[in-house]
């Protein structure tokens, strides 16, 4: 049998979103095309005897960093070392970089024996928010009709290094909404909801205070008529879970957020949700 490791296609990067939602991460429905558009070469398929059987992303971030996701292998395979190969060749991708991801409870153990340690763990909240006006002064607007350079280094603050390319397509995809909080021309929250086959997803959402993140959660519950919206909360933000358990919320999923060197220096206190567990 002929086990051979390549770059995927974009048919086949649609595939591992597939495999995903199999394994229960629930990516938003087009959220694939905003991932590969990012770094095309990212997405590596593992083909036995020409049969994609494995995979992983290994998308770069600026000059130092790596995110790891996809890492999966089909059931029908697993225990025969085609995923420990994919793994191999995606590390070696992101050699020299700090590389991070977001690992299931079950992984964590073998992920740390290849070096990566736990920076926070993301606790996933599902339900319909509460609803929830923003505080004085503070109005929401569609994310896309702020200029796009503000919006970028608005996520420069709490991204580890530019992604441009990413976030464009990532608030204009269809089956999504965007929307920023903005105080006296200053963006203070930004929030993406996305359609998906389960609950809307939302990521990322960032607030500089807890009434912003809980408004902006209830805005996009609400003008997507969404019955039921998940988000992956850093534990290391407790109001953030303060507030997803305050608007009705219920913890359903864990990972941990995991990385090779130093934890990256962003603003942390301002992260109410991450991106996606697939890109970071």
């Amino acid at each position: 049998m002929r086990f051979e490791i390549g770059v995927g296609s974009a048919d086949d990067v649609r595939r591992m979103a597939d495999l995903a939602a199999d394994e229960g991460w629930n990516p938003g429905n087009t959220d694939i095309q905003a991932f590969f558009a990012t770094d095309p070469g990212a997405f590596l398929i593992g083909r036995l005897d020409d049969e994609p059987v494995t995979c992983i992303s290994v998308v770069r971030y600026g000059s130092g960093l790596g995110f790891l996701g996809f890492y999966i292998a089909r059931p029908t395979v697993r225990g025969q070392r085609y995923g420990i190969q994919t793994w191999h060749a995606g590390m070696a991708r992101l050699a020299g970089r700090n590389v991070g991801l977001d690992g299931v409870v079950a992984e964590q153990a073998n992920y740390r024996k290849s070096g990566f340690r736990n920076a926070w763990n993301n606790i996933r909240y599902e339900g319909r928010p509460s609803a929830a006006d923003p505080p004085a002064g503070v109005e929401l607007v569609d994310a896309r009709s702020v200029p796009f350079d503000r919006l970028a280094a608005y996520d420069r603050r709490h991204f580890p290094e530019p992604r441009d390319s990413f976030l464009a397509p990532w608030i204009s995809l269809p089956e999504r909404a965007a929307l920023v909080a903005v105080r006296d021309g200053k963006l203070v929250g930004f929030a993406v909801l996305r359609q998906s086959r389960a609950a809307a997803r939302v990521g990322p959402l960032y607030a500089e205070s807890p009434d912003i993140a809980a408004a902006l959660l209830s805005a996009l519950a609400t003008r997507t008529g969404a019955e039921a919206i998940a988000i992956d909360i850093p534990d290391r933000n407790q109001p953030a879970v303060a507030i997803a358990a305050q608007a009705g919320m219920h913890p359903t999923f864990e990972t941990a957020r995991m990385y090779t060197g130093e934890i990256p220096d962003v603003d942390y206190r301002q992260l109410f949700g991450v991106t996606s567990l697939e890109l970071g």
